[in-house]
């Protein structure tokens, strides 16, 4: 049974010495008795402490690291089944699969491709997540020339995918010190597998698709084997399956707390985008896709954004003036709120309207513009404050602001804010903006 927070309190120094970043050990204890941190947050605790305190501060869904340079993928961690009971903590990593069957040539450039891909949305930059090899061929050296064709083109964290001990030990005495994931043991090599686990310090994925008590019985052998760092595959490949078994993995390790399937899980979703975009909803924490196609990935990395950003920080940006192209004193000014995707939809109609414009974003705590409205977080008086504040004035020859449509009722109150001043009701509509500015803006 899992301990409470005051129960794992009295394991700990008590010296209240901040070094776990909590202010009181209390505080950490009630966090450890949460799931939600690890217990080596404290450097002081004895080791007699760990031992008592392991099964209580393990997180349901243990974390899991692939790779070992600036890209590595931390998976699992997680202590929920839904984010808006708090939220998800490690994206689901998004590989792509190299089988060695292709010719060098064209798995290098290949992975050239994956490991270059990049794409903008919401002022961030995502990439993919890593490669999957596979040793199709079945032949032990023919697996080694392609990986060794892949990571000389890219250092992005590997998946080695092959049930042969042999091609396996030869790829990871070239790859280990990138602690690529071992895919993977199952009922017929889990020894000799798991034995290069522990000789090279790399995480390891097991495949049964015999049922999830199979699963957690070679899991539990794992583990008692002294391997913490494993990945589990149900082996479910269509939507029903698939569906169900992660699910019920998911929902095991976290309401039961039933530690031999408290481990990330990955998934094969083939070259199906809409299976692929299940898994990462319901509940993968690796998906492995068959195929490299820009726009298909552009759409899970924009679902796996808004599934992973967390519901009660939305992603915002730092208020003040934005300049959007080359602005000069006679450019329009518009007004905005800081939540991330108003701000780059209103931009880059701005942008694509042809009109270099200053764009003032203001402190809305990262709320759109008719919710931040009727939180009260952008009426007159805090624009007209952030206004005066931001320095435009300076900036720009003329007294003119255009508010969001959607707020036209506050233009009168603006008004006092800012004697002087022309309030200028733009569209509702961000796509609205170019059309609004030909007809508005002399």
């Amino acid at each position: 049974m899992a301990l409470t927070g005051v129960q794992i309190y009295k394991f700990l120094p008590k010296t209240n010495c901040k070094d776990c970043g909590f202010p009181t050990c209390l505080s950490f204890a009630m966090k450890l008795a949460t799931k939600s941190v690890e217990l080596s947050l404290c450097p002081h605790i004895s080791e007699e402490s760990k031992a008592q305190l392991a099964t209580a501060s393990r997180p349901p869904i243990k974390l899991v690291t692939i790779g070992a340079n600036d890209r590595k993928l931390d998976i699992g961690n997680e202590t929920v089944m839904f984010r808006h009971e708090k939220t998800f903590f490690h994206q689901t990593g998004l590989f792509i699969r190299i089988k060695d069957t292709e010719t060098v040539d064209k798995a290098a450039k290949l992975a050239g491709e994956i490991s270059n891909y990049s794409v903008e949305r919401v002022g961030k930059i995502f990439k993919l997540d890593g490669i999957a090899i596979e040793n199709a061929s079945s032949n032990a050296d023919t697996f080694v020339k392609i990986v060794d064709a892949v990571t000389a083109k890219s250092n992005l964290p590997l998946i080695l995918m092959s049930t042969s001990t042999a091609a396996i030990d030869k790829a990871l005495a070239k790859t280990a010190g990138a602690k690529p994931l071992i895919y993977a043991a199952n009922k017929d090599n889990l020894k000799d597998i798991s034995e290069l686990a522990k000789k090279y310090l790399c995480p390891i994925a097991i495949y049964e698709p015999g049922g999830l008590d199979a699963l957690a019985e070679f899991s539990q052998k794992l583990m008692d084997a002294g391997i913490e760092d494993i990945v589990l595959d149900p082996g479910a490949r269509d939507f029903g399956a698939s569906l169900t078994a992660l699910t019920q993995i998911r929902r095991t390790a976290i309401k039961a707390s039933y530690q031999p399937l408290g481990f990330p899980i990955i998934a094969f979703p083939g070259d199906d985008i809409l299976l692929a975009a299940q898994q990462i909803a319901k509940y993968a924490s690796i998906v492995v896709l068959d195929r490299f196609d820009p726009a298909e990935i552009y759409s899970l990395i924009t679902l796996r954004l808004n599934i992973y950003t967390d519901p009660q920080k939305p992603i915002q940006m730092a208020p003040g003036i934005y300049q959007v192209g080359q602005p000069d004193r006679g450019s329009p000014l518009g007004v905005t709120t800081n939540f991330s995707l108003t701000y780059f939809s209103v931009a880059g109609e701005f942008e694509a309207a042809g009109y270099p414009s200053w764009l003032l974003v203001c402190d809305t705590e990262g709320l759109s513009v008719l919710t931040a409205w009727a939180a009260g977080k952008f009426d007159a008086v805090k624009i007209g404050r952030a206004v005066k504040a931001s320095g435009i004035g300076d900036k720009i020859g003329h007294r003119k602001l255009i508010i969001p449509g959607g707020v036209a009722i506050i233009k009168g109150e603006l008004e006092d804010e800012l004697p002087g001043w022309t309030i200028m009701v733009g569209p509702r509509d961000a796509a609205d903006i170019g059309g609004y500015l030909k007809r508005n803006w002399k």
